[in-house]
């Protein structure tokens, strides 16, 4: 079959991420049998013509249109980010009869709700890089194949959510995807070498896309991978595992491999302050780290348990001082508003990050709610949302009282430098 995998540019930052969960879907694709055609959509005003024109040379028979964010996350002034997409989706409908089939990380938060709003065929929920070839053979004509699991369609049958034990499974794209992206040889290369998280806090849709228990791939086939790409030309890469430290023993092995490849590479990693010890931090900066996102999001000990983090605040401080001590860039987060938080807690918090002397700090307000979080079960017995809303529009929980002292408050504090796009 003839498959057209299509990711649109919805996201509200100013640089377009690559499409790594899409690219991992059409590397699977093909593996099947499949002729797949990748087409990575810009925000400019000619992308309906992008696809029309797509259509027409490439005659696919399904239509793939990756969902990465709903909306972003800005409490202030949401900018809902589904309505591009749905342009997106009607000019499909229009030039081809195909089917159109919707999945991605946004998708499987809202699969019910966005497969309705988008007016798609049928959605795929989770990781797509098995579910979606299932889903071919049982679209093909005459295909006696079951329906594969992680399936949703408009009149509510659905089957659940799979996830792989063995990410080692799932092929990585070749360096001619990336090839296929204007000006990507200068571009972070996202690497993802684990899924799933465990930690629960209390506003994260990450169990909802990627499951709670963590995989991983083996280190040699990633540094396999990252040769391959490194011998292309490719230089930056962005680790996006949620917690690039967790577990310890894996990424000191990871960066130990890629230290022994010798590959020259300048890469940055998101990391959950705890256990981050001096010979990790060391390995990561010998490995080619030079930036890190240190996912604290409060300085106060009374907030931390509140939002389920399991570290305190001497613990994000000693393994902030680690990384700096190595040369690692760090850049920090505030995530103000949530349930418990109070103007003392806040000024903690700002106090707190100020002591670090953070390379760059991002501070948002209010915290967007997503469905089947412990943030949602608190907005519903508070009384932030009904407990029959789907949330698919923004919907945010703020402590009480707080919003006009606290936005002003952010407005007048001055972050050491604003984050990177």
């Amino acid at each position: 079959m003839r498959i057209l995998l299509i990711s649109a540019a919805n996201d509200a930052g100013s640089i377009v991420p690559l499409p790594l969960g899409l690219a991992c879907v059409a590397a699977a694709t093909e593996r099947a049998g499949h002729h797949v055609r990748l087409l990575a959509l810009g925000s400019d005003a000619d992308c309906e013509n992008d696809v029309r024109k797509a259509i027409k040379q490439f005659a696919p028979d399904v239509i793939g249109v990756s969902v990465r964010n709903i909306d972003d996350q800005n409490m202030q002034s949401p900018h809902f980010l589904l309505a591009s997409l749905r342009q997106v989706v009607g000019v499909c409908r229009a030039a081809s009869s195909a089917r159109i089939v919707v999945g991605g990380a946004g998708y499987s938060i809202f699969p019910k709700s966005v497969l309705a709003y988008l007016d798609a065929d049928i959605g795929i929920r989770g990781e797509g890089e098995a579910a979606f070839p299932a889903l071919l053979s049982w679209l093909e004509p005459g295909a006696q194949s079951s329906l594969p699991p992680a399936a949703y369609f408009p009149n509510g049958s659905h089957l659940p959510a799979t996830f792989a034990p063995a990410l080692d499974d799932f092929l990585l794209p070749e360096p001619r995807l990336w090839l296929d992206f204007p000006g990507s040889t200068t571009m972070r290369i996202p690497v993802q070498t684990r899924r799933g998280c465990p930690l629960d806090c209390i506003y994260c849709s990450t169990s909802l896309i990627e499951g709670r228990p963590v995989r991983r791939r083996s280190p040699e086939l990633v540094v396999e991978w990252l040769t391959a790409l490194r011998h292309d030309g490719f230089r930056h890469f962005h680790f996006v595992d949620n917690t690039f430290n967790l577990p310890p023993s894996y990424a000191k092995d990871l960066c130990r491999k890629l230290t022994d490849a010798e590959l020259g590479l300048d890469w940055w990693g998101i990391i959950y302050p705890k256990w981050v010890d001096a010979e990790l931090g060391e390995l990561m900066a010998k490995a080619g780290c030079t930036q890190v996102s240190l996912g604290f999001e409060s300085g106060s000990e009374t907030m931390l348990p509140q939002l389920n983090k399991r570290f305190t605040c001497r613990e994000v401080r000693e393994i902030s001082d680690t990384l700096a001590a190595v040369g690692i860039k760090r850049y920090g987060f505030l995530l103000l508003g949530g349930p418990g938080e109070t103007r003392e807690t806040v000024e903690e918090s700002l106090e707190f990050a100020d002591s670090l002397h953070l390379e760059g700090l991002k501070v948002t307000v209010g915290l967007r709610i997503y469905p089947g979080t412990a943030l949602h079960s608190m907005a519903v017995v508070e009384g932030v949302v009904r407990a029959d809303d789907d949330l698919l529009s923004p919907h945010f929980y703020l402590a009480a009282g707080l919003q006009d002292w606290l936005l002003k408050r952010t407005a007048e504090y001055n972050a050491p430098t604003l984050y990177p796009a």
